[in-house]
């Protein structure tokens, strides 16, 4: 039962796509008093790039950004400290919180492999409630173990009528091997004849041809197959509506499961992936999910001529939103999401 009637929750997050806008309403569903800050002083695609690649060249604006929000929530007090990632969040900020609010509960949620951002690691001090999607990561670092989530925009589209008009869509940002592994599954479904959709998305014409020169991935990518138009959540939804399955490519380092997984999932459609770590999870099905090997495409015909098998409704709310909220602030989950794996 989650209740956070009249509670005060400050919540800095990391923009991935508005989901942590939706995670902010969905906490003040639940009564909760939110202020909600980005953790980076700016989205603009260079503000990204400074802070990933060395934020010592932003610490000015970083540390102007985090005073202000400091100056601006001033003698307020707040029952939780909730954090996504931080990439850019300094520890100067974690320690006045912790100060100013002596009884606050802090909770960390990273949703990276912290092999690709060890200066997170840093952070794991300051929290006394930290999660992550990467299992790896729940044993290495002794934290817990919490998947994503999926809206309920996505759940049950089944209901729809709609004829399918592709076997197979791809939707995702164009990054690491995605496009390689992507025109490689094109090619084989073109000589299955299966029907197929790739939408490769770009934040920015010339941080993309720069990347371009310098990541050995993308020099491959054909210009004319990327759009730097984003999807919203609605027009992800519509293709979902048109499409038997949905393909999933992740990052070769990572293992934790995409947002992608589980929103197709619950949306009733089959799941295409390259994350062989997806058998160790309660929604995995062979019917309802073909595992690649990125190395060695292969499509088995059979997969896309029966229905997706139903998903048990406890599993699925476990899989919402709604679980991941519950997990995050009342009752940690690792006995539950620990015991599907294979010994």
């Amino acid at each position: 039962m989650i209740d956070l009637n009249g509670k005060k929750i400050l919540f800095l997050s990391v923009s991935f796509f508005n989901y942590e806008k939706a995670i902010a309403k969905r906490l003040s569903d639940f009564g909760a008093e939110v202020d909600f800050y980005d953790e980076r002083p700016s989205n603009s695609n260079l503000s990204k790039g400074i802070v990933r690649l060395n934020k010592k060249f932003y610490h000015f604006k970083i540390n102007t950004y985090y005073k202000s929000i400091l100056q601006e929530i001033g003698n307020k007090r707040y029952d939780y400290f909730f954090l996504i990632k931080g990439e850019a969040t300094p520890s100067f900020f974690l320690e006045s919180i912790r100060k100013t609010n002596p009884e606050i509960e802090m909770i960390y949620y990273n949703f990276d492999p912290l092999a690709e951002y060890p200066c997170l690691v840093e952070h794991l001090k300051y929290f006394n409630r930290k999660f992550t999607f990467e299992y790896n990561d729940s044993v290495a670092y002794n934290i817990g173990f919490r998947p994503l989530f999926y809206l309920d925009e996505y759940k049950n589209l089944n209901n729809n009528s709609e004829p399918t008009v592709y076997d197979m869509v791809f939707i995702g940002s164009a990054h690491t091997d995605r496009y390689i592994v992507g025109e490689k599954i094109r090619a084989v479904a073109d000589k299955l004849t299966l029907r197929s959709y790739f939408y490769y998305y770009a934040m920015g014409k010339i941080a993309f041809r720069l990347k371009k020169i310098i990541d050995k991935n993308l020099k491959q990518f054909d210009l004319a197959k990327v759009s730097f138009e984003k999807l919203n959540h609605q027009q992800i939804i519509d293709f979902y509506r048109k499409t038997k399955s949905v393909i999933d490519i992740n990052k070769p380092f990572q293992n934790g499961l995409t947002i992608r997984t589980f929103e197709v999932l619950a949306s009733g459609r089959k799941l295409i992936t390259t994350n062989s770590d997806i058998i160790n999870y309660p929604f995995y099905s062979p019917e309802n999910v073909l595992v690649i090997d990125r190395e060695n495409i292969q499509l088995n015909p059979d997969f896309f001529k029966t229905d997706i098998k139903e998903i048990d409704q406890d599993v699925l709310y476990k899989m919402s939103l709604d679980s991941f909220i519950e997990c995050l602030f009342v009752d940690a989950q690792d006995e539950y999401w620990n015991s599907f794996r294979k010994k």
